[in-house]
């Protein structure tokens, strides 16, 4: 019987969420406590966690701008930033292999950050820019992803995510800030950014090891536990209404 329960238990497990080794040593031997076992089981569970929600990340924000019409309290320039600090990695995990787990929100957050990147500029009268963008970027996506594209390049694409990300940051910090108010920033999106790039952390230095990598999310999350500080501090700021003109 433990056998029969043995056998799909063991294909839902490995190798998603544990290597065979770790199987054995888990459900076999039954030491419950092997921390090295322990800590990929951690890592590949939080991993998955975050890429599946990631799919619903930056929906919010997504819904608040197109609701309200209005894209206004957010920075273009940061929003770009945060999209070449989301191609790099995604770029950079893909060309050196590392497990879906560790990097797989990247490709769902690159989508949204894509989205609302258009909407801002519909948003400024700028409809025809913003098919354009998305053409150019489709284009430059596939670049990098092809075998001709050397690993060098991919390389300083993802070290050029902390610059990236600090600017991004910054820029929507100081926006927030001389509007006295978040504006359309949705408090959803930015609290679970916040938290998923914490989590990051371990995953990455667990299941890749890469310290560029690990380094970029301790900085993503310095900066964006910066946004969700300005966030709560302008919690009751409301936007000033326009007055209408005068007929």
């Amino acid at each position: 019987m433990a056998a029969e329960v043995d056998g799909p238990l063991k294909r839902v497990l490995v190798p998603i969420l544990l290597p065979e080794k770790c199987y054995d040593q888990i459900f076999v031997q039954w030491d419950l406590l092997h921390v090295p076992c322990l800590k990929i089981l951690l890592s590949k569970c939080l991993g998955l966690g975050i890429v599946a929600g990631s799919l619903l990340v930056k929906l919010p924000q997504v819904f608040k701008i197109l609701g309200a019409k209005s894209a206004e309290g957010l920075s273009l320039q940061s929003v770009m930033l945060e999209l070449v600090a989301l191609t790099g990695t995604m770029v950079y995990s893909i060309t050196n292999n590392f497990p879906f787990s560790s990097w797989g929100e990247a490709l769902f957050l690159m989508l949204q950050t894509v989205t609302i990147a258009f909407l801002v500029l519909h948003y400024r009268g700028q409809t025809v820019r913003g098919v354009a963008f998305l053409a150019c970027y489709a284009v430059l996506l596939l670049m990098l992803l092809s075998p001709l594209t050397p690993l060098a390049l991919v390389t300083l694409l993802q070290a050029s995510n902390v610059p990236a990300v600090v600017v991004g940051r910054l820029i929507q910090a100081a926006t927030n800030y001389r509007n006295g108010h978040t504006g359309q920033l949705s408090a959803i999106t930015v609290f679970l950014l916040f938290g998923g790039s914490l989590a990051r952390i371990f995953t990455s230095i667990q299941e890749t090891g890469d310290p560029l990598l690990a380094g970029t999310f301790v900085v993503s999350s310095l900066c964006n536990g910066l946004i969700a500080a300005q966030l709560l501090f302008y919690w009751n700021a409301k936007p000033p209404h326009k007055k209408k003109k005068e007929h």
